[in-house]
């Protein structure tokens, strides 16, 4: 077994060689791709072992992030292949200054160098954040939850096999073997070594890695998600988009948490809604929603009352905490204080109140009329991604190939002295 240590070395000297042409980084990426699918088997008899193992350890919204079919398999290789058609991000001039004397200043994207990437209970993060780091022209250096590190391995076996065969080396992309907190303690703090750390996963990872990492880091992914049901909102339109955004896959970190509903529009909407979360669900054979609801919400409708902590908690489960606001500039007071600033939305006919809440609400991705569920690398046109940045330097919103590198300046002279 290698050390932490001995990965972030040889990941280190990979990256201080010559970068790939993109035609070797296309040639490895369609190998990578073909490799998952031919070793669909493999992979899912190590993630049966990670299920087994954490079942009745964690929920069953977790375990359906942990679980691989041969559909999730296929779309993880389509995710890979997605990339391929995309410009290669590194050496692109970004701008470009000639000055009077004819010394030429440009601008020019570059790879980062070394990326760690921390995360927990999702497969497919191996994949994508492996084929976007490839792709960048960096290295990675992977470090997957103890939960899925049997998936996780598999997966960069078919990986090594497609680098190998476009004539890239194995230490391109690695996966740290050390399975106890130490690894990401080391990850963190690897100054010299880990040129940027992503940290992939619930709040306390990503707490964890802000306060404790001495490398530079990217927060990613706690999604305290608003939608807001203006008073001239659509109501028809209002329950398919919160049923989608709440109920599509409850477990990610662009599903809805909260939901502001004006005080106008309340009395006809919740009841409806609670119907639709709740019975509605269990008919189409899905699970209810467990409505957490503010005391105004309590006197229309059926639920649990909202403690003290439910508008300030990311659920990642059927659960949603629903408040009454008297107005738009209280539930754009309320986002203000209680969003994670990921994605939030609003529901109205009202173009004004449309472009205050564009104007004014401080997320990586605003919404009008429109689920929240889109903000993914995707949907947004970016191939898969590396996550969804919460920060504001030095990306922000769905990290895709741009965000995976850096920049430098080539000054072009003849010549020229100072």
């Amino acid at each position: 077994m290698k050390t932490t240590r001995e990965i972030l070395q040889l990941a280190h000297a990979e990256a201080a060689l010559t970068p790939p042409s993109t035609e070797q980084k296309n040639q490895a990426l369609a190998a990578m791709a073909d490799a998952l699918e031919r070793h669909t088997e493999a992979i899912l008899a190590a993630n049966r072992i990670d299920m087994e193992q954490a079942r009745g350890h964690i929920s069953e919204v977790m375990l359906d992030r942990l679980m691989l079919n041969a559909g999730r398999i296929k779309g993880m290789a389509d995710g890979i292949r997605a990339l391929i058609d995309l410009p290669d991000p590194a050496g692109r001039v970004l701008d470009e200054y000639v000055r009077a004397d004819g010394l030429v200043i440009r601008k020019v994207a570059s790879p980062i160098g070394v990326i760690a990437v921390i995360y927990e209970s999702r497969p497919n993060v191996t994949s994508d954040a492996a084929a976007l780091i490839v792709k960048s022209g960096s290295t990675a250096v992977l470090r997957s939850g103890k939960e899925a590190w049997n998936s996780a391995h598999a997966v960069v076996e078919a990986l090594h096999e497609g680098l190998l065969a476009a004539g890239l080396h194995a230490e391109r992309v690695q996966l740290v073997e050390d399975r106890t907190r130490a690894s990401s303690n080391e990850l963190m703090t690897a100054t010299g070594l880990v040129d940027l750390l992503i940290p992939r996963g619930g709040a306390g990872l990503i707490k964890a890695c802000v306060e404790n990492a001495t490398v530079p880091v990217i927060e990613t992914g706690t999604g305290i998600c608003h939608i807001y049901v203006d008073d001239s909102a659509d109501p028809e339109m209002a329950l398919k988009i919160i049923e989608n955004a709440k109920c599509s896959r409850p477990s990610v970190c662009n599903a809805e948490e909260v939901l502001l509903v004006h005080e106008a529009i309340a009395p006809a909407l919740l009841p409806r809604l609670q119907k639709l979360l709740t019975e509605g669900q269990k008919e189409k054979g899905r699970h209810e929603v467990e409505l957490r609801l503010d005391p105004k919400a309590m006197e229309l409708i059926p639920g649990t009352p909202a403690g003290p902590d439910d508008f300030d908690t990311e659920f990642l489960d059927y659960i949603l905490a629903v408040k009454v606001v008297g107005s738009l500039e209280e539930a754009m007071r309320h986002i203000q204080v209680h969003s994670t600033h990921h994605s939030e939305a609003i529901l109205t006919n009202d173009q004004s109140h449309a472009d205050l809440f564009t104007a004014g609400v401080d997320s990586a991705a605003v919404y009008v009329n429109a689920s929240t569920r889109f903000t993914d690398g995707g949907e947004f046109g970016l191939g898969c991604e590396m996550g969804i940045s919460t920060q504001k330097l030095h990306a922000r919103g769905p990290m895709g190939l741009a965000e995976l590198c850096t920049s430098k300046y080539v000054i072009l002279g003849s010549g020229h002295i100072r």
